[in-house]
């Protein structure tokens, strides 16, 4: 199958009546349920799943990343990284508004500003997006971005949104999993993940959701958008692995929604299976989309790869991580207010 701006959906095996499949339907709240959950969400979370007070965060000003060495990464909240190789830059999933909501005046509200202006980034060679959810794909920043930004891979679908909004065809590229793309020696990979995709009530999985390799020539990374734990990673790291660093989705879980956002000891256990070198966790600390304390998805799995001998990066928002040099960094929540 050809990537292109646009693409038969019904070529895909993903596709099957009318709307995009996991391979295995992994454990979600049922519709009755729903209702509660929603309920619960906006009025009755727990103490803690926010900090007292905005999280510092590293600045980022350009002359850093003019200067920074081909190999370096920076993590912008939540799973919004950006990349430098060979002096060209790459993004994954950027949302720089300050909600992740359809609406800016009620929604899930950031816990830091973004380390980086949008208009201080640099001009981007590729921007990854992984799937439709508002975490994960901002129309602000997209469109903010668009015209510094050389192309947008993303996942089956969600290109069709990307030129709805006015971003142009020839800028967009859509992949099925296992589907490849090579931008000027990089080459990039959609793989499978365990999760769902809509905007809105009715567009429910009307779009494909993806995890992504992203192999250079000094480097492999994976970057895991949301998924929940299932066989496919074992495959991915057959295919693909090892890796360097897997940046792994660890917050937003809930044990009643499993199938689709890993707890954490799922995520030690993903990156074992994708044969990674060191671990980076990500879909954390920027906000409040689930009930369990902000602090705790970093808790258990820096407990949890202790435990294990698993080498785990932690670098606050805006702090500059080199692939060649992989540093621990020290546990800096436990410094924010409660």
């Amino acid at each position: 199958m050809n990537a292109s701006a646009t693409i038969d959906y019904t070529a895909s095996p993903q596709f099957q009546n009318g709307k995009f499949r996991n391979v295995k339907d992994g454990k979600r709240p049922t519709w009755q349920e729903t209702p509660g959950l929603w309920w619960r969400f906006l009025f009755g979370k727990n103490e803690g799943t926010e900090p007292g007070s905005p999280l510092d965060v590293v600045p980022i000003v350009p002359q850093q990343w003019r200067d920074a060495d081909s190999g370096t990464i920076w993590r912008l909240g939540h799973s919004t990284i950006l990349m430098k190789f060979d002096g060209k830059f790459w993004l994954t999933d950027p949302v720089f508004s300050e909600r992740a909501s359809p609406v800016q005046w009620m929604g899930p509200r950031r816990f830091h500003r973004p380390p980086i202006d949008l208009a201080d980034m640099p001009p981007l060679d590729v921007v990854i997006i992984s799937h439709d959810h508002y975490d994960h794909l901002d129309k602000a920043s997209v469109l903010a971005l668009a015209e510094r930004t050389r192309q947008f891979v993303t996942t089956l679908g969600v290109g069709d949104l990307l030129i709805e909004w006015g971003v142009p065809a020839n800028k967009v590229r859509q992949l099925d999993w296992w589907q490849s793309l090579n931008e000027d020696g990089i080459t990039v990979t959609a793989t499978p993940a365990q999760h769902f995709s809509g905007r809105s009530l009715f567009s429910g999985n009307a779009t494909l959701w993806a995890s992504w390799v992203i192999a250079t020539p000094q480097y492999k990374l994976f970057f895991s958008g949301d998924t929940g734990y299932f066989d496919g990673f074992r495959e991915i790291g057959e295919r693909f692995g090892p890796f360097d660093l897997t940046m792994l989705e660890a917050g937003a879980y809930d044990p009643m929604w499993a199938g689709v956002h890993m707890l954490p000891e799922q995520v030690l256990q993903a990156h074992q299976d994708l044969g990674g070198k060191w671990m980076m966790p990500i879909h954390n600390s920027t906000f409040p989309l689930a009930f369990h304390p902000w602090r705790e998805p970093l808790e258990r799995v820096f407990a949890g790869a202790a435990e294990q001998n698993i080498a785990l990066t932690t670098p606050r928002v805006g702090e500059a991580l080199q692939l060649d040099k992989i540093e621990t960094f020290t546990p800096w929540w436990r410094e924010a207010d409660n």
